[in-house]
């Protein structure tokens, strides 16, 4: 354990982040904690957090409103590369944690610091996203991580809040789990640990079940400029309002549910409920712009470029060179992703019923099969002789 004299805590609020600051001062020898409590748009009392956090030991606490920077500069970066993870994921949770890291690190520079602290433990992905980011940012700094060392259970770790003023929770305690920010919610645990078990209805917060969604379909019309979302139904607006909107229109339809088992980067398979909504429908709309406005050796090319980039968020390497370099390809790519997606929501799906751009490359009278039709059909026997030379000379030469 790295031994430090100022050290700044990433801080939620809760038990264990809570804990962590007389256990800083306490067992660590550190001398000041300075608390910081990020918006990610969670939806929890800022202010009751700070008092918390004072209460628990710290010298001061500072609220930082990030939703902005969040959904600007990490969550519509990650849109434009079609980003989920194993083909489901939108990346929530994940995506937020950089954007903590680089906060850390700046406050740690601002009040004088030598060493950031979270409160991951040992078995999930965000220790490794805290620490790698933190350490991409700034190799000097220290990095504490208590609860990844101090072997307490649950109950261990209330007694020992309560032995230095931190209170209980005062409701029962939930059997899950969960992660929440702008973007959506993730949660584990509980019986939710038993991949043969259907989620039951309590573990859902944005999204309605199918059978409470309206009987009527819901369109929308989402605009995009350069692959970024910049207006729904027609109205302009700026990405936290058109995220929550869109998060209230898809959850009042039941869409944006996932169930699935993924895989960790430290090796365990877990089964994960996320929620979200926005993400879910943004995603689906962009790719359908992008198959109207990209030429196919891109679109195809980019395939592979998007599960590559999904990986480097998930495991924690947003600013590694490689996911910089993919911004650059992808950045290039959006220049022609300019358009409006008209979308129907019913009952848990999204469907896109309509795409129109001034830079589609779909050409109606070289599509259609009706009378206006140009495409030179004599060509077409010419292209396949040459195109099938490489297969029809391997088989010239093999078949017996």
């Amino acid at each position: 354990m790295a031994r430090a004299k100022k050290v700044v805590l990433a801080y939620s609020g809760g038990v264990d982040t809570s804990v962590c600051i007389p256990y800083l001062m306490q067992e660590w020898g550190v001398e000041e904690v300075v608390a910081l409590a990020v918006d990610l748009g969670q939806g929890d009392d800022l202010e009751a957090i700070r008092q918390k956090g004072l209460k628990s030991g710290a010298s001061q606490v500072i609220v930082q409103d990030a939703r902005e920077e969040f959904v600007a500069d990490y969550a519509f970066n990650a849109l434009l590369a079609n980003a989920l993870y194993e083909g489901s994921y939108p990346l929530a949770t994940a995506l937020a944690r950089p954007l903590i890291a680089r906060l850390l690190v700046k406050c740690a520079k601002a009040v004088g610091a030598d060493a950031v602290a979270h409160g991951c433990t040992g078995k999930g992905n965000d220790q490794v996203r805290f620490d790698v980011s933190i350490s991409a940012l700034d190799p000097r700094l220290k990095i504490l991580a208590p609860a990844r060392e101090w072997g307490m259970s649950r109950e261990e770790t209330i007694a020992y809040g309560e032995r230095f003023g931190i209170p209980s929770p005062v409701k029962k305690k939930s059997p899950y789990s969960v992660d929440f920010n702008l973007l959506g919610r993730s949660v584990e645990c509980g019986m939710l640990e038993d991949p043969w078990q259907e989620p039951p209805e309590e573990v859902y917060a944005m999204t309605r079940a199918v059978s409470d969604t309206p009987a009527e379909s819901t369109y929308l019309e989402i605009d995009f400029v350069r692959g970024i979302p910049v207006a729904l139904n027609g109205s302009s607006l700026r990405p936290i309002p058109l995220v929550t909107e869109l998060n209230r229109l898809a959850g009042e339809n039941g869409i944006g549910r996932i169930d699935m088992v993924e895989n960790r980067l430290v090796g365990i398979k877990s089964r994960e409920i996320y929620e979200c909504p926005a993400g879910v429908v943004l995603i689906q709309a962009h790719q359908a712009l992008e198959a109207l406005t990209l030429p196919r050796e891109v679109s195809t090319y980019k395939r592979g470029i998007e599960e590559t980039y999904a990986q480097l968020v998930y495991n924690g390497l947003w600013y590694s060179p490689l996911r910089q370099a993919l911004d650059a390809f992808v950045e290039e790519t959006q220049k022609t992703v300019s358009g409006t997606v008209r979308l129907r929501l019913h009952r848990g799906t999204a469907t896109v019923v309509g795409r129109k751009s001034a830079f589609s490359l779909y050409a109606p009278k070289l599509a259609t099969y009706s009378e206006g039709d140009t495409f030179d059909h004599q060509a077409a026997e010419g292209f396949i002789y040459v195109w099938g030379m490489p297969t029809r000379v391997f088989s010239q030469v093999n078949l017996p």
